[in-house]
C-alpha cells in the first residue's frame, strides 16, 4: 500500500514538472513572438537615401504599424502622414526602398473628388517625373481648368536624381515645390509620389497605387506615357496605366477604394519613338490661347530647364542673374519651337478637327493617342471630353 502511494506521489511530481516546463516554454515562445512582432512593427517606415554619408534630409512620413497589404514598392504623397520620432527614424533599414501603407495612399487623396457630381470633367495625368506631365499636358490642362473642369497631375517618382549638382531629399523637395508652382499657374492640382527617381517598377503594389489614384479622382480621362520610351520610369508608368485600365472597374481589387462605374478614356501623351510602333495622333489640340501660361509653368521648373537637370554641368549652368534671365528666355523660345513643330507635324489632324480655316492657323499644339484598353469614345463623346474643340 505504501509502495503504491509512493509511486503515485512520484507520478504527480513528474506531471507537475512537465506542466511547469510546458508553461515556461509557452511563456518563452510568447515572449519571443512579442519581441518579433515589436521589431517588425518598428521596422515599418521609410529609409531615405543618404548621399556621401549625410543624414537623410527628405523624410517620408509614415505611421508605425503595417496594414494587411503594406508594400515595399509603393509611393505616397510627400506631404502625407505624421512625423516619425527620432528613435523610429534611427531604426530604419539602410538599404530598403520606401515602405508605404496602401490605406494611407487612399487617404492622401481623400476629399479630392468631392466635386464629382458638379457635372464637370475630371482628368488625371501621370508623368514619370516632376516635369513630364507639365511638358506633355500643360496646355490642355490649362484649357480644361479655364472651363472649370478638374485636372490633377501626378508625378509617379519624386525626381531625386534629376540634377547634376544635387540629389536625394533636397532635390525631391525642390522639384515638388517647382511643380506646385507650375500647378498654380495652370490652375490645377498636383501630387508627387515618394518613389525614387529611376527605380519605378511595374509591381502589383504599384498597380494598386495607380488604380486607387484613378478611382479616388473619379476620372473621366486618364493620360500617361506610352510604354515605349528611352527612360524606364516613363515605360513603367505606361505599363502601370495599361494594367489599371480594366482594374479600376473591378470591385474586389483594392476593395477599400470604390470601383469606377464607367471605365475612363485612357490616352497616351505624345512621344517621337518609332519602335515597336510609332505614336498615332488621335486628338490634336490647339493651345495657342494658353501657350504663354504653359511656358510660364515650365519656366518655373528651373532645376530642369534653367539649370539643365541630370545632364547639366557647372560649365553650362547660369552663374549670374543676367545669365539666368538669358537662359530663361532661351528656354521659352525653345519650348515655343517644340510645340510649333508638333502643330506642323499634325497639321492635317488639326484641319480635320478644327476645319480648314482655323486648322491652318494653329501655331502650337499638343497631341494624344487613344489607348485601346480603356473606353473607346466616338466622335461626339470625344468632343464632349475635349469641349474646347469646335462642335
Amino acid at each position: 500500500m505504501q509502495s503504491r502511494r509512493g509511486f503515485s506521489w512520484v507520478v504527480l511530481a513528474s506531471v507537475a514538472v512537465l506542466v511547469g516546463t510546458g508553461v515556461l516554454v509557452v511563456a518563452e515562445d510568447l515572449g519571443t513572438i512579442g519581441e518579433n512582432r515589436s521589431s517588425a512593427d518598428k521596422s515599418v517606415g521609410v529609409c531615405d537615401r543618404t548621399l556621401s554619408g549625410a543624414e537623410p534630409s527628405f523624410p517620408t512620413f509614415r505611421s508605425a504599424s503595417r496594414p494587411a497589404e503594406a508594400s515595399e514598392f509603393l509611393g505616397t504623397s510627400s506631404l502625407a502622414g505624421p512625423t516619425p520620432t527620432a528613435e523610429a527614424s534611427s531604426q530604419q533599414p539602410p538599404d530598403r526602398q520606401p515602405l508605404a501603407q496602401e490605406k494611407e495612399l487612399v487617404s492622401a487623396s481623400a476629399g479630392e473628388a468631392d466635386t464629382a457630381a458638379d457635372g464637370k470633367l475630371r482628368i488625371i495625368c501621370f508623368g514619370a517625373h516632376p516635369d513630364d506631365a507639365e511638358i506633355r499636358c500643360g496646355g490642355v490642362a490649362a484649357l480644361w481648368a479655364a472651363e472649370g473642369h478638374h485636372v490633377k497631375f501626378v508625378s509617379v517618382t519624386n525626381g531625386d536624381i534629376g540634377h547634376w549638382a544635387m540629389a536625394g531629399g533636397p532635390l525631391a523637395q525642390r522639384r515638388t515645390a517647382e511643380v506646385h508652382q507650375a500647378a498654380k499657374i495652370l490652375g490645377i492640382r498636383t501630387e508627387v509620389l515618394d518613389i525614387h527617381d529611376g527605380e519605378l517598377e511595374p509591381t502589383l503594389q504599384n498597380r494598386k497605387l495607380i488604380t486607387r489614384l484613378i478611382r479616388d479622382w473619379q476620372a473621366d480621362i486618364v493620360i500617361g506615357h506610352r510604354p515605349y520610351d528611352y527612360h524606364p520610369d516613363h515605360r513603367y508608368v505606361g505599363v502601370l496605366i495599361q494594367d489599371s485600365a480594366f482594374m479600376v472597374t473591378v470591385p474586389f481589387i483594392c476593395p477599400d477604394s470604390p470601383p469606377l462605374k464607367r471605365n475612363p478614356v485612357f490616352l497616351y501623351s505624345y512621344d517621337g519613338f518609332q519602335r515597336p510602333v510609332p505614336f498615332r495622333a488621335d486628338v490634336v489640340v490647339a493651345i495657342d490661347s494658353v501657350i504663354d501660361k504653359k511656358i510660364d509653368a515650365l519656366a518655373a521648373i528651373e532645376s530642369q530647364f534653367i539649370e539643365g537637370g541630370a545632364l547639366g554641368s557647372a560649365e553650362t549652368a547660369p552663374k549670374t542673374p543676367e545669365q539666368r534671365e538669358a537662359k530663361r528666355q532661351q528656354v521659352r523660345e525653345s519650348f515655343r519651337r517644340r510645340f510649333t513643330d508638333l502643330a506642323n507635324r499634325y497639321r492635317d489632324k488639326l484641319i480635320e478637327l478644327y476645319g480648314e480655316e482655323v486648322g491652318k492657323k494653329v501655331q502650337y499644339a499638343e497631341a494624344f493617342e487613344i489607348c485601346e484598353y480603356g473606353r473607346q469614345p466616338n466622335r461626339e463623346e470625344l468632343r464632349r471630353l475635349f469641349p474646347f474643340l469646335p462642335k
